[in-house]
């Protein structure tokens, strides 16, 4: 995928949340920043460390990660390409919530803080954007406190996969019934606060169940609302819907 092809998803995301103009949109697709190749499992952004920039995936994943002194992280957020993992970080610029690449090639470009601020200073309605965008991002947060924190072991899978396909088919990436996470099982099981072996029993209980069905990277849903009816899921905390624009 393109540097342009990733500011187009990031304007497509954008717009399902809020309402820009042609002239907005044409603004965001005229940053420019550094692409970069990051290799699996390197970080990107460390916890603690003061940042001039934010990162948009252009292709690939990333995870945002808290990290205990021992060493031990715990996956709180995933990206798909279109996403600015760290848009926080244009007012927050020393982060807590650092960045790891996740998949075998993962490659971002790096907007200057400088940038997204002179975009938001010259276009208000860009500003409210990022600010949705932000609060939309907290929210999945919040969801993911309830999964970990709630729900068993195979719900939270179900609920997971099912935001994952949902995010991916929006981004027209893929569909709800048939995508690809490249993510590693170990690392989806940091994600839901399992372990591996936890989460392995739990992919082939629901693989028998003919709701998941996971080779490698590629993703099957036979009946996704079935494993939405496990995990309980809803999509609306995902802020994807702006009918409610029309009452405002």
């Amino acid at each position: 995928m393109s540097v342009h092809s990733a500011l187009d998803l990031f304007v497509r995301k954008l717009c399902q949340r809020s309402c820009l103009t042609e002239e907005e949109k044409g603004a965001i697709l005229a940053l420019e920043g550094r692409e970069a190749e990051i290799p699996p499992h390197q970080d990107i952004v460390r916890p603690g460390e003061l940042t001039d920039f934010s990162c948009l995936v252009v292709s690939g994943m990333a995870a945002r990660f808290g990290q205990l002194p021992d060493g031990l992280r715990q996956i709180t957020a995933v990206y798909i390409p279109g996403d600015m993992c760290d848009l926080y970080s244009l007012m927050l610029p020393k982060v807590e919530w650092a960045l790891q690449a996740l998949s075998a090639r993962l490659t971002i470009i790096r907007v200057p803080h400088q940038q997204l601020k002179d975009l938001v200073q010259a276009y208000p309605a860009v500003a409210e954007a990022f600010w949705r965008d932000c609060v939309a991002d907290a929210s999945i947060l919040s969801q993911w406190v309830v999964n970990v924190g709630r729900r068993d072991a195979r719900k939270r899978t179900a609920h997971l996969f099912c935001e994952l396909s949902l995010r991916i088919e929006q981004a027209g990436l893929g569909s709800r019934h048939s995508f690809q996470v490249l993510a590693i099982q170990s690392q989806l099981a940091d994600a839901l606060g399992m372990t591996p072996v936890h989460m392995n029993r739990v992919m082939r209980a629901l693989r028998q169940d003919n709701l998941l069905i996971v080779q490698g990277r590629d993703v099957q849903v036979p009946d996704w609302d079935a494993l939405a009816a496990v995990g309980g899921f809803e999509g609306g905390y995902l802020e994807m819907n702006q009918s409610w624009r029309q009452a405002h």
